[in-house]
């Protein structure tokens, strides 16, 4: 048998309608735990007494059964209650019932909220009664002309009062107007006649009341308190009293025997407390009757001076045969017999007063300190019996122990000046000037301005009259709040999206948002950030129907904030959902209405979730800005719930607008991995197969930059026309055209919504337009941006703002967009392929590509560097931006203004050894140049020569020396045989003849040159040097190595002095010095040398530079001179490989690293490879440089001697037979040099 367990049985305060069984142990089976609480009740031993604290809170374990039944007798309660935990019983499986509780809370309603809390407010069920109907109440202090102070502070509330009212339209109120009941006390009591029953407003009353004193206590008929017998006798006339009160009657029009109560039912009861002579107890003089008690026929002149009639001041009163006096000795503080006043107009023995009142009202009228007990007789009677019949505080302290919750929900106050009112006696009339300045005092403390600021809130809601069948009306209101809530409750979850079955991978970030909810001491709030398409609404999806697994009565909210309509429809949506009352009526604030709700602390666990809210001006209104006028608010933040059992989760596009609603709490999160994308592919596709082949897999998700929409997209694509990868692949690679129109495409997606675009190519629309509107600088960055290379954009190339934090700002906008990222301590932005794709269809779209087309290029003009050595940091960075700005197909075919950009652009490639590039920039120069200025120009003369020389390095020697003798002869014949310009065309046409190996004549030609040069522009010039190193060069071709070293040797010198050891003209100089030490066979020297110039290429030029290479090549020519050939054969085929996909298969340089390659395969005897890369060479320079040329010789040569080497001695003897002997001798003595170890 299961152990018993202990219970105990509580009953909450809304009408013994709740059953709450509470098990000692939470873990003890519910079923067992019904049945012995179901034995109890059998038996009668329920406790179901009336109970007046809270109810408990809820906890792990607790079962609450809602039993509201019309018998609320203690039977009723008890019938009702055994028959809802049979029917409980009965629905459980029997056979299971070691099953804990928790897991059949669906069939349970939880409340956990107090009856004081339901009839809050801040409830449901319809608008409250008591917020418009509930009971006002005020009750006033006796004390004398201290009453004006009393006065002084109900003006105080009214005029503020009054103020809002005016604000609304609404006419102002008197006092009568506004409460339901005013009592009070001696001279309170006089002043709750004036309000209540006289009708007059708070200045009235003033004036009033400052002249009853002045009448009254201007003049003492004795100053002692007792008479020669011993006996109390008055200080003041009863007759000047009664004088005063009559004047005040009639001045309002009334006869000084009209009766307090007529026979009027005035919207307004007023009582005054007096005391009964003859039996001391308390009676309560009324202007309305009741029906279980006494009317006493008092005029309204007797009872105010029945409540006046103060011991030591004035003569009891006679009514009726009865006498009166003062009633302060038993309630000069009247807030007890108000309340007990009220409960007995309102309540009832079922219903707590508390319940029905909505503004409780205490006003003092001074603190008059604590002194001891006179000893002496005449000052015992004279102040000691009047600060024991006047003294209050201790009632209220009382009091506001028993209605502390209505003081701390600011439905009771007490206003009571603290200070300066102590020596001032209940009779000095004089002292009004200090009254109210002390009481102006109080009133302006801060303390005080907040609780009459919250005295006002509660006040101006009040609308009507509280009829004394309010209880009734309340009674309803609360069983159906608590109705509704329980319906409400079985509400937990508004999400428009099933759970996506597709979803990938997103594990970690997953982890971490479920550690940020729900941190119980403050509300959660929490923004996910990222690109658009990169996943957000997914993983937060994914995030709430984990959630729902776990927490099983936590309410789940998703709300759209794509815009006003659509945020606005989904608050209607859920307070719908909710029941929230009120929501559908005209001019009603729904999102108020549901913040409302979840701020209620029995609002319960609840998760809401903004979607799309990236437009920060909805959250956050400026200050004077049109939205903050429309609105009235701050923005949406001013609706967010605030609550500890509450988290909210925003996801949007832009990091900025997640730092200013969440803070520090943001998650980015970031695109998929190459895993978790290929998993998402593979789930899209009706063929999942297709992703075997991982090659077009890789290269399919790395075009579209793994972002999940955009595999989606492809995937759905894919599914519709039944293509493969490839294909896919394939269709990307199409014109820009075809691209976006296969990203436009659009497609089913259940997880997105209907009104929003899905292709990718439209999805970043709406940012780009915020963009707009919030940063135009970041607009028109981003329009720049989408015109050049999306990768490794220079900031400095970026169009200047106005000021460094203007672009610092717009930067910052684009990457909190996700649009742009930027590299560790590198100023230079990356911009998202696909955004950059998109940017550029929605410029085309509105007519704005080549305008901003043209405005990349003008600046490019400004920043694009020249080329000089010094620049080639700057213009590899503005290369590839400048190439595609370039590239572009634009309406406007007038070059003009960029020509001088494509010269730069073209030099500076040619510089890099980019020849290929650099030749179709410099003919489209040269061809606007002799369009424009003329063939004999000679801005139209270098473009040729440059031509030339780009010929001269592509191998296309025989089209370089057209063009070199072309400007050599215009040169002369326009400038001058030794004009710089005609000397350079000499020297480049040298350079051409050497590279033929048309030896004498380029020597002819560079000594020419040389010594003309050494004459116009000195030895040391640079254009001197250049010669000098050419005619060395071909000094070391015709074997004249020991003068092409001591030329060499100088030039070096003179170059490292002029231009430094770093440039390139320095390096080629130092490059030719070791190729002659290699020839000499002094390859120590030569290595030493050659090492050094390879690694400062390296670094000035790149590894990819056409010097650079030539340099590692002749390094690995050493090498294999050496015998380190696995060293050669490494560098050479890095050099060929390098080579054929830089300048091409058929370039010379290349074909002059395949030969090498060839010779450290002959070199390691490994004849067979060695072969077949010379017969290669030999074929392709037949074609390229012609049969004759000496590098074609060498080439036959060297294969001469591989065949001799295998004995192949006939095929030798093919190869040399026939070619010119000089040529063929001077190969000869070369290779025996190459080949001598």
């Amino acid at each position: 048998m299961p152990r018993q367990p202990k219970f105990k049985l509580h009953e909450a305060r809304t009408y013994r309608s709740f059953l709450l069984i509470r098990p000692d142990d939470p873990d003890l089976p519910a079923l067992i735990m019904l049945k012995e609480v179901l034995k109890i009740l059998q038996a009668g031993q329920g406790n179901f007494s009336p109970r007046r604290d809270s109810f408990p809170d809820t906890q792990v374990g607790d079962l609450i059964f809602e039993i509201i039944t019309e018998d609320n007798s203690l039977k009723g309660l008890t019938d009702a209650a055994m028959q809802c935990i049979t029917q409980q019983i009965e629905n459980w499986d029997h056979d299971n019932d070691m099953i804990r509780w928790e897991q059949y809370v669906e069939g349970m309603v939880l409340i956990d909220y107090s009856t004081e809390q339901a009839m809050s407010t801040k409830q449901d069920g319809g608008p409250n009664p008591l917020d418009s109907t509930g009971l006002c109440l005020l009750a006033l202090d006796g004390g004398g002309v201290r009453g004006l102070s009393s006065l002084y502070i109900l003006k105080s509330i009214m005029d503020r009062l009054n103020h809002e009212r005016k604000k609304n339209g609404l006419p102002s109120v008197r006092p009568c107007e506004l409460f339901d009941l005013i009592g009070g006390t001696s001279t309170g009591g006089l002043i709750a006649i004036m309000l209540g029953r006289l009708e007059m407003d708070v200045d009235e009353c003033i004036a009033a009341y400052t002249d009853l004193a002045a009448d009254v206590f201007g003049e003492k008929l004795s100053r002692f308190p007792i008479n020669i017998r011993g006996g109390v006798k008055p200080r003041f006339g009863s007759a000047r009293l009664e004088s005063a009160i009559k004047k005040v009657i009639s001045q309002k029009g009334l006869s000084e025997t009209d009766l307090l109560h007529d026979g009027t039912e005035r919207g307004c009861r007023t009582f005054v407390c007096t005391i009964d002579r003859d039996t001391k107890d308390m009676v309560r003089l009324r202007s309305y009757s009741l029906p279980d008690w006494p009317d006493i026929p008092a005029t309204i002149c007797q009872a105010g001076l029945a409540t006046s009639a103060a011991t030591t001041f004035f003569e009891p009163v006679s009514i009726d045969d009865r006498t009166f006096a003062d009633g302060a000795f038993g309630a000069n503080n009247p807030v007890d017999e108000v309340e007990g006043e009220a409960s007995n107009i309102w309540g009832s023995d079922e219903k707590d007063l508390k319940e029905l009142v909505k503004c409780f009202i205490s006003i003092g009228t001074g603190n008059p300190g604590k002194k001891a007990f006179e000893a002496g007789m005449f000052k015992f009677l004279s102040e000691t019996v009047v600060q024991i019949a006047t003294g209050t505080e201790a009632t209220e302290k009382r009091f506001i122990e028993r209605w502390a919750k209505h003081f701390d929900k600011n439905r009771y106050f007490r206003f009571n000046v603290d200070q300066g009112l102590q020596d001032i006696g209940l009779d000095e009339s004089k002292k009004k000037g200090a009254i109210k300045a002390a009481t102006e005092g109080y009133l302006t403390h801060v303390a005080q301005r907040h609780r009459v600021r919250d005295c006002i809130q509660n006040l101006r809601l009040k609308q009507n009259k509280t009829e004394t069948s309010f209880g009734a009306i309340v009674d309803e209101y609360t069983i159906r709040t608590i109705r509704q809530q329980s319906a409400a409750r079985h509400t937990t979850w508004i999400v428009p999206f099933e759970r996506n079955p597709r979803f990938t991978g997103r594990e970690s970030q997953l982890v971490e948002l479920e550690g940020k909810l729900f941190t119980r001491d403050h509300t959660a709030k929490i923004a996910i950030t990222g690109l658009g398409g990169v996943g957000k609404t997914q993983l937060v999806l994914e995030l709430l129907y984990r959630t729902k697994d776990k927490h099983k009565h936590c309410l789940i909210i998703w709300i759209p904030a794509t815009n006003g309509e659509s945020l606005h429809q989904a608050y209607c949506d859920i307070a719908r959902q909710l029941r929230i009352p009120g929501w559908d009526e005209e001019n009603a604030d729904v999102k108020r209405l549901v913040q409302r709700h979840l701020s209620k602390d029995d609002a319960g666990q609840w998760l809401v979730v903004f979607d799309n809210a990236d437009d920060i001006n909805m959250w956050i209104t400026k200050a004077g800005s049109k939205q903050e006028s429309e609105q009235g608010s701050r923005g949406l933040v001013d609706y967010l719930p605030s609550s500890g059992q509450g988290s909210i989760i925003f996801t949007t596009r832009d990091r900025k607008t997640a730092a200013n609603l969440a803070l520090q709490n943001v998650v980015e999160l970031p695109q998929m991995d190459g895993e978790a994308a290929t998993q998402l592919l593979q789930k899209c596709l009706i063929n999942p197969h297709l992703v075997n082949n991982g090659h077009d897999t890789a290269a399919l998700l790395a075009e579209l930059t793994y972002l999940p929409l955009a595999i989606a997209q492809a995937a759905a694509y894919i599914n519709e026309n039944g293509i493969t990868l490839g294909c896919y692949i394939s269709l990307l690679a199409e014109q820009e055209e075809e691209v976006i129109a296969l990203l436009s495409e659009e497609f089913e997606d259940d997880g997105r919504y209907r009104n929003v675009k899905n292709p990718v190519a439209t999805t970043w629309l709406i940012s780009f337009e915020q963009i707009q509107q919030s940063n135009p600088l970041a607009a028109q960055y981003l329009s720049f941006m989408s015109c050049v290379d999306p990768k490794e954009i220079p900031q400095s190339l970026l169009p200047p703002g106005s000021s460094r934090k203007e672009e610092t700002d717009a930067i910052g906008t684009l990457n909190a967009y996700s649009f742009v990222s930027r590299r560790p301590a590198d100023p230079v932005l990356d911009l998202h392929r696909l955004v950059h794709l998109a940017t550029r269809n929605w410029l085309r779209k509105e007519r704005q590509l080549a305008q901003w087309t043209e405005r990349v290029i003008v600046r490019l003009e400004e920043v694009f560097p020249d080329d000089n050595h010094k620049n080639r940091s700057v213009w590899r960075r503005y290369l590839p931006h400048a190439r595609y700005a370039l590239q572009a197909e634009l309406v406007d075919k007038d070059w003009t203004c960029r020509m001088d950009l494509i010269w730069r652009y073209g030099m500076c490639l040619y510089q890099d050894g980019q020849w290929d590039e650099a030749e179709v920039a410099i003919i489209q120069v040269l061809e606007m140049r002799k369009r424009v200025l003329g063939p004999d120009h000679p801005s139209t003369l270098t473009s040729m020569a440059n031509l030339a020389a780009t010929y001269l390095d592509q191998g296309r020697w025989n089209e370089a020396k057209k063009l070199f003798i072309q400007v050599m002869e215009i040169r002369k014949a326009v400038l001058g045989a030794e004009h710089p310009s005609t000397l350079t065309s000499m020297a480049n046409l040298a350079s051409t003849y050497q590279r033929q190996g048309r030896w004498n004549e380029a020597e002819k030609l560079g000594m020419q040159v040389m010594e003309t040069r050494k004459a116009v522009l000195g030895a040391e010039h640079p254009s001197t040097l250049i010669s000098m190193g050419n005619l060395a060069s071909t000094y070391g071709r015709q074997g004249r190595w020991n003068e092409a070293e001591k030329l060499e040797m100088q030039v070096t010198e003179t170059f490292k002095t002029v231009l430094g050891a770093e440039h390139p003209s320095t390096l080629t100089s130092m490059s030719n010095l070791a190729s002659t030490y290699w020839r000499q066979g002094r390859w120590n020297k030569a290595e030493k040398l050659e090492v050094k110039v390879m690694e400062t290429s390296k670094t000035v030029l790149g590894a990819e530079h056409p010097d650079t290479l030539t340099s590692i090549s002749n390094l690995a020519s050493t090498y294999r001179r050496q015998g380190r050939w696995n060293e050669a054969e490494k560098l050479s085929m890095q050099v060929m490989e390098t080579r054929k996909a830089v300048l091409g298969a058929e370039h010379p340089s290349t074909l002059t690293s395949m030969a090498n390659l060839a010779v450290t395969y002959w070199d390691q005897r490994r004849w067979d490879e060695a072969e077949k890369l010379f017969i290669q060479v030999i074929e392709i320079r037949k074609a390229v440089l012609g049969a004759e040329h000496p590098s074609t010789l060498t080439s036959m040569v060297n294969l001469a001697s591989a065949y001799k080497r295998q004995g192949q001695l006939n095929e030798a003897e093919k190869v040399e037979h026939g070619k010119p002997c000089m040529y063929l001798e001077i190969s000869k003595k070369a290779y025996r040099r190459l080949s001598s170890t």
